[in-house]
């Protein structure tokens, strides 16, 4: 399921872009999503019934392409200490999907920071306390960080942060990000806020920040225990993420 550019490629494909409704994003809480506008209506097409129901070929309805960005309001208690934790996204999800209209098409969910992942699994928890465990062991925290876990002997280079921006790639990209990081004060600013959090980053490339999930019928084609899930790993914080429906009413 992380395939979502493929996925959603070929969803797009099917489309009847000509006659499609423009994108329209919107912001919203986990606890107050926004449904974005509807799309123009677009002549019903046909596709082959599955295997497992009936050979009727069930009509389509109108093409739906939105987004929404969903604040996840964290579980555990502040401050942010580079704590992990999981978030189960599936209620805020399913709410969504319901208010779309969306009956067939494809859900995409992305993580917005780069030390959170996206995954499915059992929301559990005991479970929740085991993925925290192992993955502390994959990944200790460095020595130098502030985490109750940090190891000591264990150092990345991520972290040596007198050391960056390392060249003119990386200053452009604090420039970029509003870090004028050619002036001495502003510089030494950046550095200040910078966490010694290389383990949080490399979790997250290990777990993924996508997953995409197929809707039949109207709902998430998933397990009976599966969850999507938001995996926290330099928390806790609220966080964001993206939350692209593909399909058709």
């Amino acid at each position: 399921m992380k395939s979502v550019g493929l996925l959603s490629a070929l969803l797009l494909a099917l489309l009847p872009l000509a006659d499609a409704a423009p994108f329209a994003p919107s912001t919203v809480s986990a606890f107050g999503a926004m449904p974005s506008s509807g799309a123009k209506s677009a002549p019903p097409t046909e596709t082959s019934a599955a295997a497992s129901s009936s050979s009727s070929s069930p009509e389509l309805g109108k093409p739906i392409c939105a987004y929404h960005q969903v604040t996840i309001p964290t579980s555990q208690p502040g401050p942010p200490r580079q704590k992990i934790s999981v978030e189960d996204l599936t209620p805020t999800i399913n709410s969504l999907l319901a208010e779309s209209g969306m009956r067939n098409g494809v859900v995409n969910v992305i993580s917005r920071h780069t030390t959170t992942a996206i995954t499915i699994n059992e929301w559990e928890s005991r479970l929740a306390r085991d993925v925290e465990e192992y993955l502390l062991k994959l990944a200790p925290p460095d020595e130098r960080s502030s985490a109750e876990t940090a190891r000591e002997g264990v150092r990345y280079l991520h972290n040596d942060i007198e050391e960056r921006p390392d060249g003119e790639e990386e200053a452009e990209r604090c420039r970029e990000n509003g870090w004028d990081v050619d002036d001495p004060d502003e510089l030494r600013r950046w550095r200040d806020q910078e966490p010694i959090n290389a383990h949080s980053h490399l979790l997250s490339m290990l777990l993924g920040s996508s997953e995409s999930v197929p809707v039949v019928e109207g709902e998430m084609v998933i397990g009976q225990w599966q969850s999507v899930l938001l995996v926290d790993l330099d928390g806790p914080r609220d966080r964001t993420v993206g939350v692209q429906f593909l399909g058709y009413e």
